[in-house]
């Protein structure tokens, strides 16, 4: 590819994020509906969503409210990425509780390998479109 910089371009000067190959990963409807569920109903702690025969991302497991923090983290796999959903609740300086709900993008660099961690990366964008309103994002390795 060539980064928008090639003479007559249309895309000269766009970002590289624009124009990289997309992977043709789908997100399946059960995603979005797992978003909305613990968006809306607020009956959920955490999703874990994989990617399923390198074409569709598809929920995995998820946890009830009355789960931890330690409950999700223990669901992500030692060896495979993954992506997720947490409702986090924390307390704010002036003491009021309150929460967020955010994305993660789980990636193990030493333990998966280059080819799913790529896969992964290179669907990110396809889940977070489908996932409005998320507040916070993160990425860990």
């Amino acid at each position: 590819f060539c980064f928008a910089s090639c003479i007559g371009c249309p895309l000269q000067g766009a970002r590289p994020s624009h124009t990289a190959k997309m992977s043709g990963v789908t997100v399946k409807d059960e995603v979005v509906e797992m978003y909305n569920r613990i968006k809306m109903k607020k009956d959920l702690r955490y999703c874990v969503f994989k990617i399923e025969d390198k074409k569709f991302v598809v929920n995995e497991c998820q946890g009830g409210i009355e789960e931890t923090f330690d409950d999700f983290v223990k669901k992500l796999p030692e060896d495979q990425p993954r992506y997720a959903l947490c409702d986090i609740d924390y307390e704010t300086d002036d003491g009021r509780t309150q929460n967020k709900l955010a994305f993660f993008f789980w990636s193990p660099d030493d333990k998966t390998s280059v080819k799913d961690r790529m896969l992964y990366a290179s669907s990110k964008d396809a889940i977070k479109k489908k996932l409005v309103g998320v507040m916070k994002e993160m990425q860990v390795n």
